[in-house]
């Protein structure tokens, strides 16, 4: 399973190579240096990695770092899968607030695709609800549900050489084709 995280198994990403990256969602490893705070410590190595959407900044981060999750991205087999089955994957109704907020928090620490997908579903669907019963959308509902398409579909837009912004259209017309064809 190439979505697991390499990094806690010893194997190193390559110099070049897009992961995701906690926090930062789509990065290119630039450089697989030394400690660059102290440089006598020349022990512990450091990924120097660039977010590709967000070109402000550079990271740097342990290479052995478990408290940030990093993986390889999906490759275009992975995206084209995960979207077929994406009628196939459920919601979340979570009665209970704080509940229901964690498991949003949990879906995008991890960064786990399925786990995104199952998020946006649930969010849209509990958007469309609250739309239809006169209700507003809650605020916190509309962070998680930006910040949930954001990584997905930045991770997408790499797996399936698309722009980002074209990334949502497009597999709601392959879900559509996936429906007419069943």
């Amino acid at each position: 399973n190439r979505q697991g995280s390499e990094n806690l198994e010893g194997a190193m990403f390559e110099k070049g190579e897009l992961i995701m990256c906690g926090g930062h969602g789509v990065c290119r490893v630039i450089d697989i240096t030394g400690n660059p705070i102290d440089r006598l410590d020349q022990k512990k190595k450091y990924y120097v990695l660039e977010p590709v959407f967000e070109k402000a900044s550079t990271i740097y981060t342990p290479v052995n770092n478990d408290k940030i999750v990093m993986r390889r991205i999906m490759n275009k087999e992975e995206a084209e899968k995960l979207i077929a089955h994406i009628e196939e994957i459920d919601t979340v109704w979570i009665q209970e607030e704080k509940r229901r907020e964690q498991t949003y928090k949990e879906a995008i620490r991890t960064y786990d695709s399925r786990s995104l997908v199952q998020i946006i579903k649930t969010l849209y669907q509990r958007k469309r609800s609250r739309i239809n019963e006169g209700k507003k959308v809650l605020s916190s509902d509309e962070l998680y549900l930006h910040k949930a398409e954001e990584l997905l579909y930045s991770e997408m837009s790499i797996a399936l050489s698309i722009p980002r912004d074209e990334v949502e259209a497009y597999i709601a017309r392959e879900v559509d084709k996936q429906k007419v064809t069943v």
